[in-house]
């Protein structure tokens, strides 16, 4: 009888402690849904070649996604760490990014305490990570209203496929990075510098570094690809944004060989008030040149502040000024001046109501291709913006109110 009890003690505490050890396992893993819903209606005067527009639009604040995120604790500060996210449409339930699941980003990787974290997927460009932030765009509910024309300085949709990066924790205030994206094209590592478009004939690095210390923060990033067309950059899963690349109406090269963005910026809090500025230079180099020489340079130069007046009410101006010069035979340079507000009512820690408002002026040309109004980052007449203005000279403004929540 005592060797029974003997035997049952044991089982019992066999069993408690295997029940622990599963507990403690589950509690050192986790996976988190996550997503940002929102959508808006907007008004632009001289949308889409000259007409005024009223529409339903998919969020100008803060594109729609969902994802999950995970992680598991491997022991000694170690950590499994993934990512799977992608966009989608409020008003009709599609799928973002060209129709790809986790088209905004999808990575797998290890982060170890206090060094830093090495991811393998599609990712952002340090650019996004480390540029972003000191604009109009991220501090406010503004985003795709205020990010610059076509997002050519790949501010807000700079996704890498085939890309292995490291971003440190920060030191003292210090984070810093590097990402390759690979051609994974047979001898090719460098990528071509051809206009022909084949799958994966490019290549793309980034790199950046910032410094936070308090309330004030300042940072820089550069990015280059080679061979846009092909398949690694940013848009879709197959082909590039760039296939049909055009800077309010001016279209600088037939065929992209090479783009590289760099810019540096910095904010600064003081109270329930901000302030920042960026400048970012790109340049833009045609498929057939033969020289290193940029076809055209692209800079942006941006001012912006907001001020909280109670913690559910804030609101914000941002100011850019777009220069597109060409650096060869054409001549001519074109000038966007953009002013951007922002008004946000929250209602709790995940649901807020939005109004934007924007006005841009164009003017100048570029051999005999005419500057145009176009408020956002989108380079074409796509559903979720606004178009070309439609005549040299034209403003455009454009009006948005809507609502987002976050889960």
């Amino acid at each position: 009888m005592r060797n029974f009890r003997y035997k049952a003690l044991c089982v019992a505490m066999l069993a408690a402690t295997a029940s622990t050890a599963s507990v403690t396992a589950h509690a050192q893993s986790s996976v988190t849904m996550y997503g940002i819903m929102s959508a808006d209606v907007d008004y632009a005067n001289h949308a889409f070649g000259g007409s005024h527009i009223f529409k339903f639009n998919d969020s100008m604040a803060t594109a729609n996604r969902w994802g999950l995120r995970g992680t598991e604790d491997l022991g000694n500060g170690l950590q499994a760490i993934f990512t799977l996210e992608g966009g989608f449409a409020l008003s009709n339930g599609s799928m973002a990014q060209g129709g790809t699941i986790f088209g905004r980003q999808i990575f797998v990787g290890l982060h170890k305490n206090k060094v830093g974290q090495v991811t393998f997927g599609r990712q952002y460009s340090f650019n996004e990570d480390f540029l972003t932030q000191y604009s109009t765009g991220a501090n406010t509910p503004a985003v795709n209203f205020a990010y610059h024309m076509s997002d050519v300085d790949q501010m807000a949709n700079s996704r890498i496929n085939n890309a292995v990066k490291f971003t440190s924790d920060p030191f003292y205030g210090v984070q810093f990075g590097g990402l390759y994206g690979f051609s994974n094209t047979p001898g090719d590592m460098g990528g071509n510098n051809f206009q022909t478009v084949h799958s994966g004939g490019t290549r793309t690095y980034s790199a950046g570094v910032k410094y936070d210390y308090g309330t004030f923060g300042i940072g820089a990033a550069i990015m280059d690809t080679k061979n846009p067309y092909s398949g690694i950059y940013t848009g879709t899963s197959g082909q590039s944004t760039f296939t049909s690349l055009s800077i309010g109406g001016i279209s600088p090269a037939t065929a992209v060989a090479d783009l590289r963005s760099f810019g540096i910026g910095a904010h600064y809090s003081f109270g329930p008030a901000m302030v920042w500025a960026l400048w970012t230079n790109t340049s833009i180099e045609s498929g057939t040149a033969s020289t290193s020489t940029p076809t055209e340079t692209f800079n942006v130069f941006e001012v912006g502040g907001k001020y909280n007046f109670t913690p559910a009410i804030y609101a914000g101006v941002g100011y850019s000024y777009q220069l597109l010069h060409n650096g060869q035979d054409e001549g001519g340079s074109a000038h966007w001046h953009q002013v951007t507000l922002t008004g946000d009512y929250a209602f709790s820690k995940r649901t807020d109501a939005y109004i934007l408002g924007a006005y841009q002026s164009a003017s100048g040309k570029i051999g005999n291709q005419c500057a145009q109004a176009s408020v956002g980052d989108s380079n074409s007449n796509t559903s979720g913006y606004y178009g070309l203005s439609g005549e040299c000279g034209l403003n455009q403004v454009a009006i948005a109110i809507g609502i987002r929540h976050k889960f």
